[in-house]
């Protein structure tokens, strides 16, 4: 269907309105009454449309937004638009291929579908519709054994989360469908269920749905399912913050399109507060009312982190089948990017109160968060216990999840052979070596002219904030790497994590201000941004790795935003996660597109000295204009345990008065009110290491470069012996061949995300690492990570083995 008919003069439709009348006048008045029609005297139905209808936005001019970005990512996956199908029964009244249609529009607009207990085709043929994620909206019926089989045929089929339907205890009293007497049609019928009677759905619900269930149903999901459970149809903050006691995944604010009870508020006007109750502990998403792009910055801005659209959609199906859906979900995305360009919002993450007016300003008519705070919950002692949803948002990050998640994984099974952790190796360490060390130390402290007492004391006083082994760590980086820089720019960390949080919260000064990191990244540093709650911009790799075009769109567009790009994490060498490095001409490149459009760089390079060959210069090496802050660790360089790291950072301060000090002065003062020191005791060990080879880590690491390189080589050797090229085309799979470090990506033609990991773990026993981990907006979900840094060559060969009788079985499943 055009928006003009054949002869150039007919309008077709514009607007959801317009695919409403036509569907209304297409569709059987009882079919149309049942899908269209509320509960009662349909005053919540028309509340939710009009609640939007009173909302105001907040337009800004000339604010260089351009192409507004809509994506988002919920419970883990990318979605084109902050927008989905919500849950709605018997598609296939609206048209006979029912969801099967639903899912392929849904799939190609890259937005998901929640599929209906009452779903008029099966999990299996929309699953082989949709390009886009799946869930199930789940009815709990008496029958404990039949919502268990509903589910575990969902999962097989590939769905990715359950939607409990929490407000339907019954069906609500539908007046329409009492008058009309309604009856399913002959051959429309729920086909994922067994049994009979489905003709009439308010004697089916009354017959069979639980109407006794409690907040127990929640526990016993997560029970029967590693799916994530999401509560459909709160409306009030107390339902709210006991759904994410009971270990939900997701709210839905819903009162069910408003066809339960009559009379509840419009979601719209209940979002802010439960979106404030919840405070980032878990999505929030809203339906009900959307009829406009518009609708969708309305819900983001109050609070929701997407909407599922209804109604609509069957408009769409009714009218022009699976065609007319993708128009439908289309025009919405459509009039969303034009009302984010009007109100110069540059993405959805960015919609807030302001918008629509704020909360601030009374009188609008507009929705309103709640100011009271609720009483504090409390345990059988009767003191109090702390909300997990008032506690800051990155405690319930999703990464944080992940990794969870990954390490139950590898505890559950303990015979795997795992590909997942990328430690050092420790079978070249002997316990003894670290006294050794301790000692060489102490007496290096006293050749230098320190007497009992300031030997003691450097082993049992804190210390200097930056560090006591400074100059020794300056030497070794003037031997090892050619950076070439006073000690006084050196900063000794615990670890690198704490230099990657020094250097991000010292250089972002405000919310304007963005740190750029290569996508995909370690999530080291997306997890220190978040804490400090940084905004984060992605460039995304080529298949090469860094693009330095790349990173200069980036910075344009974030210029264009009117935001100023601070800084850029990287990993030059064998890079976490995809084992890339960056060539020659690339690192002179990036050093002068930092200095054109005055940026910093921060360089993470934790592999080079484990790596077999010669390796290229660092950056901070190569840097002549102060533009690198090098960031390191002696983890991998020496041992794990010693926790020390490093940030060279001789970047010129200068104040207000014209004193000029060291960007590490800065640092230190940071680090001063984190860890105050790193443990003298760590660094005296670390020196002592560092003594024993003249500074020269590289000696060090000659025979666990090498050790290093032989697992790199066998695991490609392995890898090409068990995927010969002439099958890798048709089979879908590739690979980098990294010249060293600790990882490589494989690319695979399934979505290698926690369900298939469970099921390589389960079934295979081999386990790796999902890349979509390392996405900070989404990305890598059919690719995995391997690392070959812990195993034995005997448990490379068996796990490859392992891991190559997976992908067949699971390409297999998915094709």
């Amino acid at each position: 269907m055009s928006d003009a008919a054949a002869d150039g003069g007919t309008p077709g439709p514009y607007t959801l309105a317009d695919w409403a009348d036509l569907a209304r006048a297409g569709m059987d008045p009882g079919a149309w009454d049942f899908c269209a029609g509320g509960a009662g005297e349909e005053r919540t139905l028309a509340a939710n449309v009009e609640a939007y209808d009173r909302v105001r936005f907040r337009p800004r001019v000339l604010t260089g937004v351009g192409r507004p970005d809509t994506t988002t990512r919920i419970l883990g996956r990318p979605w084109a638009a902050p927008i989905g199908v919500a849950p709605l029964a018997y598609h296939t009244l609206a048209d006979p291929a029912g969801e099967v249609a639903t899912a392929g529009a849904a799939g190609r607009a890259g937005l998901p579908l929640v599929v209906s207990t009452f779903a008029g085709r099966t999990f299996e043929d929309i699953a082989r519709a949709a390009a886009a994620p799946l869930w199930l909206q789940v009815y709990c019926f008496r029958d404990r054994d039949a919502t268990r089989a509903l589910i575990e045929r969902a999962e097989r089929a590939g769905f990715e989360a359950l939607v409990l339907t929490a407000d339907a205890p019954r069906l609500g009293r539908r007046l329409r469908d009492l008058r009309n007497g309604f009856r399913l049609p002959h051959g429309i019928v729920p086909a994922n269920l067994t049994g009979a009677g489905f003709s009439s759905p308010m004697d089916h619900a009354l017959a069979e749905f639980d109407a006794a269930l409690d907040w127990g149903v929640v526990a016993w999901l997560r029970e029967i399912s590693s799916l994530p459970v999401l509560v459909k149809g709160v409306l009030t903050p107390a339902d709210a913050r006991q759904a994410v006691a009971a270990g939900a995944a997701g709210i839905v604010v819903s009162n069910h399109g408003g066809r339960q009870l009559d009379a509840v508020p419009a979601t719209l006007d209940v979002l802010p507060e439960i979106a404030d109750a919840v405070r980032g502990a878990c999505p929030v998403l809203v339906d009900g009312g959307v009829r406009r792009g518009s609708d969708v910055l309305a819900a983001l801005a109050l609070g929701a982190d997407a909407v599922l659209l209804g109604r609509p959609v069957l408009h769409g199906l009714a009218v022009g089948g699976e065609a007319g859906v993708e128009r439908v979900l289309g025009t919405v995305v459509d009039e969303l990017v034009e009302t984010m360009t009007f109100t110069g919002t540059p993405s959805v993450d960015r919609a807030a109160p302001p918008l629509v007016g704020g909360p601030e300003e009374a009188g609008d008519g507009l929705p309103k968060p709640a100011r009271r705070l609720p009483e504090p919950p409390r345990n059988r002692t009767g003191a109090p216990v702390l909300r997990k949803e008032e506690l800051h948002g990155s405690v319930s990050d999703p990464v944080l999840d992940t990794m969870n998640f990954l390490n139950e994984v590898t505890h559950r099974y303990p015979d795997a052979v795992s590909f997942a952790p990328g430690r050092p190796y420790d079978g070249f360490f002997d316990t003894e070596d670290v006294f050794r060390h301790l000692r060489r130390y102490l007496d290096h402290l006293a050749a230098q002219g320190a007497g009992p007492e300031q030997v003691r004391s450097a082993i049992f006083q804190y210390g200097p904030t930056a560090g006591q082994i400074r100059e020794l760590v300056a030497d070794s980086l003037r031997k090892d790497e050619g950076i070439d820089v006073p000690p006084a720019s050196v900063v000794v960390t615990v670890g690198c994590q704490e230099a990657m949080f020094l250097a991000v919260r010292a250089l972002i000064s405000g919310p304007d201000d963005v740190l750029l990191v290569s996508s995909p990244c370690y999530v080291g540093i997306t997890g220190a941004a978040r804490l400090l709650d940084v905004e984060v911009g992605v460039v995304e790799e080529g298949e090469k790795g860094f693009d330095c075009a790349a990173l200069e769109a980036a910075i344009l567009a974030e210029q264009a935003r009117g935001r100023r790009p601070r800084a850029f994490y990287v990993i030059p060498d064998h890079s976490n996660p995809s084992g890339t490095s960056m060539t020659l001409p690339a690192r002179q490149e990036l050093l002068d597109l930092a200095e054109r459009h005055d940026i910093l760089i921060l360089e993470d390079s934790p592999y080079r000295m484990v790596s077999p060959g010669e390796q290229l210069p660092t950056l901070k090496s190569l840097d002549r204009e102060h533009r690198v802050v090098h960031l390191g660790s002696y983890s991998k360089t020496l041992f794990p345990g010693t926790r020390v790291g490093f940030v060279v950072a001789d970047q010129p301060v200068v104040d207000d008065a014209g004193n000029t000090g060291l960007l590490a002065d800065e640092l230190a003062r940071i680090k001063s009110m984190l860890t105050v020191n790193t443990s003298p005791v760590s660094q005296a060990v670390t020196a002592g290491m560092l003594l024993s080879v003249d500074g020269r880590t590289s000696e060090l690491n000659t025979r666990t470069a090498a050790y290093y390189g032989d697992a790199m080589r066998v695991t490609l050797r392995e890898l090409d012996r068990r995927f010969p090229e002439s099958e890798r085309g048709a089979l879908g799979i590739s690979w980098n061949e990294p010249a060293g470090g600790f990882f490589l990506a494989v690319d695979v033609p399934f979505r290698a995300d926690n369900a298939a990991l469970e099921r390589s773990a389960e079934e295979f026993g081999v386990i790796w690492t999902p890349m979509s981990y390392f996405y900070p907006r989404g990305g890598g979900e059919s690719s995995l990570r391997l690392s070959v840094s812990y195993l034995s060559h005997e448990e490379i060969v068996d796990g490859v083995d392992r891991l190559a009788r997976f992908v067949r079985a699971q390409t297999h499943r998915s094709g």
